[in-house]
């Protein structure tokens, strides 16, 4: 019966960003349809570790509950991925919880996503507006561009495409592919378009696309199933298109 069964987790913890990490033991009651949030919860809800020791409660982000907001990200059994729709049936006990290494600890679970909201900064993943007041309806995209456009948009910053890039780490000072894919997106958009050059000179500037090594592990990690990899095969073609452009026309306007 469910009613005895338990579920062991074992998580690596951190008291803060500057301590060692250490593994603590958790078992708690199973239920039915639980997913990871769901189990760490019931650990915060009584926080003894397996020992029967009291400890601190587990520290780990979340939002939305529902592959939304990206923030839940963490290793689960050795893999990225968001932890509430990682269900406990569908994983080998015992359950090991691991924050991400691509990104400094905070604490726990927790990590700082500074550098892939800092990389979307740096190529203007956004559409610039003159004003606050009604500027009247924009420019319409064709259906076909829509459609794609849309997948690229459903990226929630979650992180787990950099933590499986083997190029992402502490020493390099790649983008990533979120970034990259974002660039593609915004320069789709008839008013985003208005900055398409900006966007291109940043993939073209240092930690840019040149430092992708085309491992692929981007795209097949990604929880929302979007084209990474056609994106970054994109942004190389229109790098190099902006490249030759920028070269011939200086040598036309020195002529």
């Amino acid at each position: 019966m469910s009613e005895d069964k338990q579920v062991t987790l074992i998580v690596t913890r951190q008291d803060d960003p500057e301590s060692a990490p250490y593994d603590e033991t958790f078992k708690i009651p199973y239920r039915n349809n639980m997913n990871v949030i769901s189990a760490l919860m019931e650990v915060r809800r009584n926080p003894v570790n397996a020992n029967g020791e009291a400890t601190t409660p587990v520290y780990w982000d979340m939002g939305c509950l529902e592959e939304v907001c990206g923030a839940c990200s963490m290793i689960i059994n050795g893999k990225p991925r968001q932890s509430c729709t990682a269900l406990v049936d569908q994983l080998e006990q015992p359950i090991r919880l691991a924050p991400m290494s691509t990104f400094p600890v905070m604490r726990d679970l927790g990590v700082d996503r500074s550098r892939m909201f800092d990389s979307l900064k740096k190529v203007k993943a956004w559409v610039p507006i003159d004003g606050t007041y009604d500027l009247g309806p924009g420019p319409k995209m064709a259906e076909n561009k829509r459609q794609w456009a849309y997948e690229l948009s459903k990226c929630m910053t979650c992180g787990v495409c950099l933590e499986a890039c083997p190029n992402v780490n502490s020493k390099s000072d790649f983008i990533g592919p979120a970034a990259i894919s974002q660039v593609r997106l915004f320069n789709s958009h008839p008013t985003g378009a208005m900055n398409k050059n900006e966007r291109l000179e940043a993939l073209m500037g240092e930690g840019g696309l040149a430092e992708c090594g085309n491992s692929q592990n981007c795209v097949q990690s990604c929880p929302k199933g979007i084209p990474l990899t056609t994106s970054i095969a994109s942004m190389n073609r229109e790098t190099a298109l902006h490249s030759f452009k920028s070269f011939f026309g200086s040598d036309h306007e020195v002529e």
